[in-house]
């Protein structure tokens, strides 16, 4: 198949861990990788946020194709949708000559240019949110900067695309709540890799007896400040937090910062290391050096990192929120505490690093998981399915929309 990713504000060649590049980032350049591996030809169209940048075919095989959308710099991603149009106007162009045979779309936005740019040429859309308006407005509430547009144009896209990729059954609660049918909707989770990530390989070196380690964006919603108020309660314990910009810079960053500030005041800040933005190829390495991987945001579209931790066979700690209770099987591959509980962190925390043999079982209870059902090759066969499925069906529309007439 002919394939066209959109993907507006996430650059699958972009480094991860700055402000808008995480796991959406990673999502699309592995389902691309995977599916060009497939035999499937696939284009990623994402927009261009410096002069110099050019198109270009990734050592993977698939194509990138910086669109020039608004000024070549880098924008908030909450301040992309004026330049929407122009996103648009470029694919539309694009396609009256290089038709793909289905478009898949990435977040909000990209499903707007994808819905309208596709409808003249008849192309089928499938669209992955990886995040809700309505879910960030409820945790976030005044400090949500998301358009006032947002919620509409969700619920918009969810009835005008051929269907739904949710990454986890939560979400399809969600988008239910908003109106759009279950039936159009489909639950096809991230992945792993599971070679790059795996129990055998070099380790970190470590300072303490115990070690946790918790990577995402530096944002407030991540939980990393829950995470240092829960070490007091957690003795012999290093706290690793990787990622934010690189280490030269985060002295300059402003949440780092704050968490910094808040390790002094519990007095745990010779037990906290801000690793900054960790290199891909050294991120299994880190993992392995943990004792439990703890994932712990306020709320969670899916989330990567514990799939990652699992694939290394590390036991996770996460919140039972969004797409992790789908991947943590509690007191399986992990434990599932309260967001934003302190308190139950640290119980969650304790116990698991007092016991080294509830940490094997759930360690290899987690890799055989990640090798199981989260494989990027599976995921890329379970998206071409849906792919075919909306095929189908939009070309069954069109001949009997043609029969009509």
């Amino acid at each position: 198949m002919r394939i066209a990713m959109i993907s507006e504000h996430a650059n699958p060649v972009a480094a991860l861990g700055e402000v808008d590049a995480g796991g959406q980032n990673l999502h699309v350049a592995e389902l691309s990788a995977a599916l060009v591996a497939a035999g499937h030809d696939v284009t990623v169209y994402t927009r261009r946020d410096h002069p110099e940048q050019s198109d270009l075919v990734t050592p993977q095989g698939y194509r990138v194709v910086h669109v020039p959308a608004g000024p070549a710099r880098p924008v908030p991603k909450d301040e992309l949708l004026p330049h929407m149009g122009e996103f648009t106007r470029f694919v539309d162009r694009a396609w009256r000559t290089d038709r793909p045979d289905v478009v898949h779309s990435h977040f909000w936005m990209s499903g707007l240019v994808a819905v309208v740019a596709a409808r003249r040429h008849g192309i089928p859309v499938l669209h992955t949110y990886h995040a809700l308006g309505t879910v960030k407005r409820r945790h976030q509430g005044g400090d949500d900067t998301s358009p006032p547009q947002r919620i509409g144009i969700e619920r918009m896209i969810g009835r005008a695309a051929a269907g739904i990729i949710a990454t986890c059954a939560d979400e399809v609660d969600e988008l239910a709540r908003m109106g759009v049918p279950r039936e159009r909707a489909s639950v096809v989770p991230c992945g792993v890799d599971c070679t790059q990530f795996g129990p055998e390989g070099e380790r970190a070196p470590t300072r303490l007896p115990h070690r946790v380690v918790s990577v995402g964006r530096l944002v407030p919603r991540k939980g990393f400040a829950d995470l240092i108020a829960a070490l007091p309660g957690v003795a012999d314990t290093e706290l690793v937090i990787a990622g934010g910009p690189v280490c030269a810079r985060l002295a300059d960053d402003p949440e780092a910062g704050r968490l910094r500030a808040l390790a002094e005041r519990l007095r745990v800040a010779d037990r906290v290391r801000f690793a900054g933005q960790v290199p891909r190829d050294r991120m299994p390495a880190l993992l392995r050096s943990a004792d439990v991987v703890a994932c712990v945001p306020w709320y969670e579209p899916f989330g990567i990192v514990p799939l990652e931790a699992m694939a290394c066979g590390v036991p996770v700690v996460a919140t039972r929120v969004g797409g992790l209770m789908d991947t943590v099987v509690e007191h399986v591959t992990g434990e599932l505490v309260p967001p934003r509980r302190p308190a139950a962190l640290a119980t969650a925390l304790r116990l698991l690093l007092a016991d080294p043999v509830r940490r094997s079982f759930l360690g290899g209870s987690g890799r055989e998981r990640a090798e199981s059902r989260y494989p990027w090759q599976r995921i890329a066969a379970e998206c071409v399915r849906e792919y075919l499925r909306c095929a189908d069906l939009t070309s069954t529309g069109v001949a009997a929309g043609s029969a009509a007439r």
